[in-house]
Formats: C-alpha cells, structure tokens, sequence
C-alpha cells in the first residue's frame, strides 16, 4: 500500500513538472519580444508569434519530387489547398532541392523548412504572370512573385533551410559590377546588350529599360506590358495587407528584385533570418517594410546589393492618396555587410514614417551607415526616430547622411513648401561609434524645408573628412568626437539654432569650425574652441 502511495505521488510529481515546464516555455514563447520594449520612447502593442493549428502535412505527400529537376509549383499549390481546407496548419518541407514555380500563400499556414531544404525557383519567366502590385511606392504591374500572400492573417516561413529566387536569371548587369571573367560567361549565356557595358537577359527585358517600365511617364497599353514583361522584375516574398507575419530562421537570397516587401501589413516579425544578394543586384533590397503597421525586424544579417533594412511608405502622389504612414517598428541586433545603406528610410516615404527605434546593429562596409533619403515631389513627414549604440567599420561615404535633393537636383528656384515637401524631424542618435569612414556626417537638407530637431550624443567618428551641415536647424552635438584626416571637423552652411556641447577632436588641428551662409545664425559652439579655429566665410 505505502508503495502504491509513493508511486502516485511520484508520478503526481512528474506531471506537475512536466505541466510547470510546459507552462514555462508556453510563457517564454509568449514574452520572447517583451525586453525591446523597456524604454521604448513610443507607445507600441506587445507583438506575439502567430500561432497556427497542430495540422502538419508535408511536401512529398503532394507528389513533390526534391530532386532540383521535378517542377514542384503544383505539389506547393495542392499542399496549400488541402492544408487551408483543414483550417491551416504547418506545411513541412524536407531536405532536398525543391525547384518550383510561384507559391501563393493562404491564412493559417507556416511554410517551415527543415534543415538541407532548398525552395528553388525556376528562372522560367514564363510561369510569372503580370498582377497587379506596388513597386518602388507606385502602383504598377510586375511579374508574379515567387512568393506572394494578399489579405492573409497569422502566415510564417520557418525553419532551417533556404529560399533562392533565381535572380540573376532575372537582372540586368553592368560590366564594371563584376570580374572580366564573370563578363565573359555573362555574354555567353546569351541575352542581349544595350551598349557594350550593360547586358539584359532578353529583348522584352531592354524594351522595358528603353520604355522606362519602372516609373512609366505614359500609360501603357495591355500589349505594351506584355512586350516589355521581362523587364518587370518581381519581389521575391511580396504580402500585402497581411495580419500577423513570421519570417524566421530561413536564408533568403538571390532575388529578382528586392528580397522581402511586407507592404501595407501589421504586426510583422522578422527574426534571425539571413538576406543575400550579390553586391552588384540590381535593386537587391533586403527587407523594403512599406506603410506597416507594428513590426519587430531582431538578430538578422544582411548582405545585399542595394538598401539593407528601409523603411519606406510609397511614391509621391500614390504614397500621399493611399496615407498609409509606416509606424511603431523596432529594429534591434542586426548586422549588415554589403549594402547602399545600413539602415534607411526612403526615398518613397511619402505617406510618413514614425516611431522608429534602431538598437545594437553593426553596419561593416556597408556604403551609408544611417542613410536618409527623399527629394522634393515627395512630400511626407518623418519624425521619431530613434537610434542607438551602433557600431560601423569600413564606410566608404557617410556614416549619417541626410539627402534631400535624392533623385531631383537643385535649382535656383526655391518652391513654396506645399504637400509636395518632405519633412525630417525629431530624430535622435546615441553611442554611434564608426571607424574608417569617408566622411563622418553629412546633411544636406531643403532651403524651404531644413532637417529639423537632430540630436546627436555620445558619438565617435574616425574618418577622412569630417561633419558637413547644410539647410539644418535646431541641432544638437553633445560629446561628440571627429577625428579627420584632413578638413575641418565641422562644415556649417545655412544652419539655424546648433548647440554644440564637448565637442572632441585632434589637437594639433587648427581650423575646427568653418561657418558660411546668409542664413546661419545662433551657432553655440564650445568656449573652448579658439576664435582662430572658426573660420567664417
């Protein structure tokens, strides 16, 4: 009897363990973005992983064949089908080469890869139809995704394994991107050549070029789109409107345009995913969020040929009718190797950009560190910006760069402020730390609309040149220390209302400040810095 009391209360014991810990890792799982929100200077919902039925089916049960030769678009498409009909669930993928065609997404599912698994799409352009979608913030058409979702809620891709969208089938390439070699075997593959320099995989790709397909002046005809389909390069993951996003753990690489574009979604989750391109793509964005709505991008790597992490919130007047602003996102441990930009915003940010927190990244040869990008047309406002211990090694150009003349040069005439008019303002940057920098700032702002209200604090620069502002007002240098090779530390040109605070540099420079522009005026430099030092222009 004592026995048979003994071994209930044991096993009593177990299952309060085995309860206990389920209930922890349920309450861990539940918690894990938790700690990104203390001293998050914005209000922002607790974002939670969305959570799908124990349903789990897998590929091969579908007929797909991983054997890299076996087209797999119809097995992907059967899967999905019968997985939603069960209310969703996990669509497992098992090791092996999975070469497929398009994979449209439904409600409910997460698309997860174990590990050695390849999702391989065909370089075929002919299984990509036109649809309908937004590029580069217009509202256009382009060819089919490779991944694609509308209207979804609670969808992942998970796991282990890696996505490759075939984009060098797909993108134009210029000879002095890459190796004489790799020119050689480029031209041999076929295709065809604008000028000796700049190859195209096909006829219907250059007439797209010569049309200027990616932001059309004209309206084209049905005949005209088709005749130019090669040239209209998709995104590789394109989900749009979509609730309750996971990207994780997956490589996604090599992608026809840009990698990931989350574009008018909420609560978004990228988390510990890999992004390559080569660094000559072509538009080989990482990740474009475009007018999102709660989102958390943590622990990720990005090594691309254009922008790594964007922001952005459509195109000029498209962006200003669909007045969706992009806002409340948090960007934390995230290392970038090649890439335009480390983390950016814009240039389509013409809906607005707000609340934004970067923590605890590395950018390493990255081409702009924090890189700010619009131009008049735009209109938008961003503001809330907040950035934070970020460390950069082998920038070949600015570590912070403002640049508000991005694809319209200046003019003598200075147009009157309207909704065309981009705003930059209240943005604030912490324990920033770059070494081997070009130059260490650069703000180059509007006459009629000045970047306004920057902070910048705790910040330590080695670089060739030093600190340019120019049409900035209401700024703030505190303990901010440039070491350039050569050049002033500071370079002020029509600049309002600057405070700057222990300013640092090396001491045998002699001129420390230069100082030009009609408009500049209530500069507060350090007591420190000798009236020899500044000079005036």
């Amino acid at each position: 009897m004592n026995n048979q009391y003994k071994k209930n209360q044991l096993i009593a014991i177990l299952f309060l363990i085995v309860v206990i810990s389920f209930g922890n890792i349920n309450i861990q799982a539940k918690d894990r973005y938790n700690h990104l929100y203390t001293d998050l200077p914005f209000d922002m919902p607790l974002l939670e992983r969305p959570q799908f039925p124990d349903n789990q089916v897998n590929l091969e049960s579908f007929g797909g064949v991983p054997d890299g030769v076996h087209l797999n678009t119809e097995a992907f498409e059967k899967a999905f089908t019968a997985l939603a009909a069960k209310g969703g669930g996990t669509l497992i993928v098992p090791s092996g080469i999975w070469f497929t065609g398009p994979i449209v997404f439904r409600s409910n599912i997460n698309l997860h890869l174990e590990k050695g698994a390849l999702i391989l799409f065909s370089p075929d352009f002919n299984l990509y139809p036109l649809v309908n979608t937004v590029y580069e913030g217009l509202d256009t058409r382009r060819c089919q995704s490779p991944i694609s979702g509308r209207n979804l809620e609670n969808i992942a891709i998970t796991g282990y394994g890696s996505i490759n969208g075939s984009g060098d089938a797909w993108r134009p390439l210029k000879n002095g991107k890459i190796s004489k070699s790799q020119w050689e075997s480029v031209i041999k593959s076929g295709g065809i050549l604008k000028n000796p320099n700049y190859w195209f995989p096909s006829e219907s790709s250059l007439r797209g070029e010569i049309a200027n397909a990616n932001t059309p002046k004209k309206s084209f005809t049905d005949a005209d789109w088709l005749s130019f389909k090669d040239y209209l390069r998709p995104v590789m993951v394109s989900f749009i409107e979509c609730k309750n996003v996971l990207l994780e753990g997956v490589l996604f690489e090599n992608s026809p345009a840009w990698n990931i574009h989350p574009l008018m979604c909420e609560n978004v989750i990228i988390d510990n995913i890999y992004v390559r391109n080569p660094v000559y793509a072509q538009n080989g964005d990482g990740i474009d969020l475009e007018s999102c709505i709660n989102s958390i991008i943590v622990n990720c790597t990005f090594d691309v040929g254009d922008d790594a992490i964007c922001i952005k919130s459509g195109k000029d007047e498209d962006g200003r009718r669909r007045a969706r602003p992009t806002k409340n996102v948090i960007v934390e441990n995230c290392k970038v190797f090649h890439g335009h930009g480390g983390f950016v915003v814009g240039s389509e940010m013409s809906a607005g950009v707000k609340n934004i927190s970067v923590k605890n990244c590395q950018f390493m040869g990255t081409n702009v560190g924090l890189r700010f990008k619009a131009g008049r047309g735009r209109g938008g406002i961003v503001e809330n910006i907040y950035i934070e211990n970020i460390n950069m090694f082998n920038i070949p150009t600015e570590a912070f760069l403002f640049d508000l003349y991005y694809g319209s040069p200046k003019t003598g005439k200075i147009p009157l402020v309207d909704e065309t008019t981009p705003a930059f303002r209240n943005i604030y940057v912490k324990n920033l730390t770059a070494r081997n920098v070009n130059r260490a700032m650069f703000f180059n702002g509007l006459p009629e609309m000045n970047i306004d209200n920057i902070h910048v604090e705790d910040v330590i620069i080695t670089a060739n040149k030093g600190a340019e502002l120019v049409e900035s007002k209401n700024i703030e240098f505190k303990n901010v220390k440039i070491i350039p090779e050569k050049g002033p530390v500071l370079i002020l040109n029509n600049v309002d209302n600057m405070k700057v605070v222990d300013l640092k540099y090396p001491d045998n420079m002699k001129e420390i400040v230069h100082v030009s522009g009609e408009k500049t005026k209530n500069i507060n430099l350090p007591k420190a810095i000798k009236e020899d030092s500044i000079i005036k222009k």
